[in-house]
């Protein structure tokens, strides 16, 4: 639904984005990156609010700056709150229907729809200016979807959130995804991301270090070993047979001594050889973790390179 070949937007002598080149399909991506990292820019390029400097930039197959064609199958929610707050959240929601085109009728149904969705119904009929954070995200949410979009897209919807809000926000766009939409969330927090999905779009500096799926990235940095550790009863008899296994590059014991820290490279191999190992030798493992299964590590990895 998205294309963008090299694409790039400038502020007369700063950077927002440079040289981005990615493709944003059905499902929900991730756009992550530090503040600053261009997030934002790159939202305003593909909704049309900014025309970049140079590149190509498609939705939909058609250049979205100023295209009525692309709105009407877009959803947004900016991470800046622009309401009227004296109206309720009906009430707005219903008034950005009207200006939609949806009748009187069709428009209330829709609606009351929306915010049943987004779990606001109970809480629908209050004055926006007493809404808390999280209430206002639902309604900025409630409106995207008013028109069935095929593309959504969410900046830093999750703050303001509590646990609970976060996990039923997260399903709902799960929801969606699976409905075929297309999703795409920024964000600078990555363990909540990390929760949501596993297609990224990684950005630092205005520039796209990674795209894809989280554990291909991973295994794409090759200059920083994948970390394992293996908790066992016997650490020196599993380190004697983890030593035959390919691609170790270092092993060491863990400070508690019932464990055994490994850097290991193509870690798919190696956790096959493990499985064998352990049924062949009868060795024995309580359990085996990485840190580098997150994508703090990756993100961190990418950063320093």
């Amino acid at each position: 639904m998205i294309t963008a070949t090299n694409v790039s937007r400038w502020y007369g002598q700063v950077i927002g984005v440079n040289d981005i080149n990615c493709e944003i399909g059905p499902g929900i991506t991730a756009l992550l990156g530090m503040n600053g990292a261009g997030k934002t820019t790159l939202i305003r390029l593909i909704t049309g609010q900014l025309r970049p400097t140079t590149g190509d930039l498609r939705v939909f197959g058609l250049e979205p700056f100023a295209n009525p064609d692309v709105y009407r199958r877009m959803g947004y929610c900016p991470e800046i709150d622009n309401f009227y707050e004296h109206y309720t959240g009906r009430d707005f929601v219903r008034y950005l229907a009207r200006l939609d085109g949806m009748s009187a009728s069709v428009g209330n149904a829709r609606t009351d729809e929306v915010i049943d969705m987004v779990g606001m119904s109970e809480r629908a009929n209050r004055k926006i200016a007493g809404y808390s954070k999280g209430m206002r995200q639902r309604i900025k949410l409630a409106q995207a979807m008013l028109h069935n979009p095929d593309l959504i897209l969410l900046d830093e919807p999750l703050n303001g959130l509590d646990p609970v809000g976060r996990r039923e926000f997260m399903d709902l766009l799960g929801g969606l995804a699976d409905q075929g939409k297309a999703i795409l969330v920024s964000s600078h927090i990555l363990f909540e991301v990390e929760q949501m999905t596993r297609s990224l779009l990684l950005l630092h500096r205005g520039r796209l270090l990674a795209t894809g799926d989280l554990g291909v990235i991973r295994s794409l940095i090759d200059t920083h070993p994948h970390q394992i550790r293996i908790e066992t009863d016997e650490p020196r008899r599993a380190a004697a047979l983890l030593a035959e296994l390919p691609n170790i590059v270092s092993m060491k014991f863990d400070r508690s001594g019932d464990a055994v820290q490994l850097e290991v490279r193509e870690p798919a191999a190696f956790y096959d050889a493990l499985a064998a190992a352990v049924l062949e030798k009868g060795l024995t493992i309580r359990g085996f973790s990485s840190p580098d299964n997150n994508l703090e590590s990756v993100f961190k990895y990418l950063v320093e390179a």
